[in-house]
């Protein structure tokens, strides 16, 4: 599997990063993960718009998700005609929160352009790869994704606070795409997101082979997230998620 950043911030768009999105290919089989505030403007450096055969959306806050009404635009109206549908596997309710984000009639909304799918925790078959999702504890329906290829598994946690399911979705990872939204301080919200060291203590419970930290809120410095992760149990290799890393899983 070839894994390409093309979104890494958390929240809302950073001034380096949008918001989440990841480029998994395998077998010539493209999958997004995540398409966020700002991401197919990026995904155009990258990629062709249009080479995408499916998409996941982990959860339905603007972060991951609102680029979706974008790309509707990229694929529906292009000067070649429209590009071919293409199935979008997201949450309960998905295609009606699209309808109101962009605000269409419901009928036919986007689903000419998109073939809405439900995510269910449990494995699924999406092209090449084996997709098996989990619920994440965040405040909203919210699912961790880990993915096959072969005998390589890459885990990426979505949005999600302190919980045995992303160790149990992460475990013997080859790359860990983990959120680390925020830093040590009193008072976080409660099950909401992770904190860089919170991310390296699940990571070494799972026993991934590395982690690359991820969601990184603009206001906080990533330095200091990182060195938080550097202090909890994980002794693996420990990186910022950038935009255009690639890693060949």
């Amino acid at each position: 599997m070839r894994v390409t950043v093309i979104g890494c911030s958390g929240s809302f768009p950073g001034p380096d990063s949008p918001a989440s999105c990841y480029l998994v290919e395998a077998e010539g089989f493209s999958l997004l993960l995540d398409l966020g505030n700002g991401a197919v403007g990026t995904l155009q450096r990258f990629h062709d718009v249009l080479d995408i055969d499916a998409i996941c959306i982990t959860h339905l806050h603007p972060d991951h998700c609102l680029d979706l009404c974008v790309y509707w635009i990229a694929r529906t109206y292009c000067p070649d005609g429209p590009a071919p549908r293409i199935p979008v596997y997201g949450p309960t309710g998905t295609a009606d929160h699209m309808v109101k984000a962009y605000e269409l009639e419901p009928n036919p909304g986007m689903l000419d352009t998109f073939d809405f799918r439900p995510l269910e925790p449990g494995p699924a078959t999406i092209g090449p790869f084996t997709v098996t999702t989990a619920l994440m504890n965040h405040p909203v329906e919210a699912y961790g994704l880990r993915i096959e290829h072969g005998d390589r598994t890459l885990t990426y946690s979505g949005d999600s606070g302190p919980c045995p399911e992303l160790v149990d979705l992460a475990r013997g990872a080859d790359l860990f795409l983990c959120e680390a939204a925020f830093v040590q301080r009193p008072g976080l919200p409660p099950d909401m997101h992770l904190t860089g060291r919170e991310a390296s203590d699940h990571a070494f419970k799972a026993g991934v082979s590395t982690l690359v930290l991820t969601h990184l809120l603009p206001w906080n410095s990533p330095e200091q997230t990182l060195a938080e992760a550097r202090k909890g149990d994980f002794r693996g290799p420990i990186e910022l998620a950038r935009v255009g890393a690639v890693y060949e899983v």
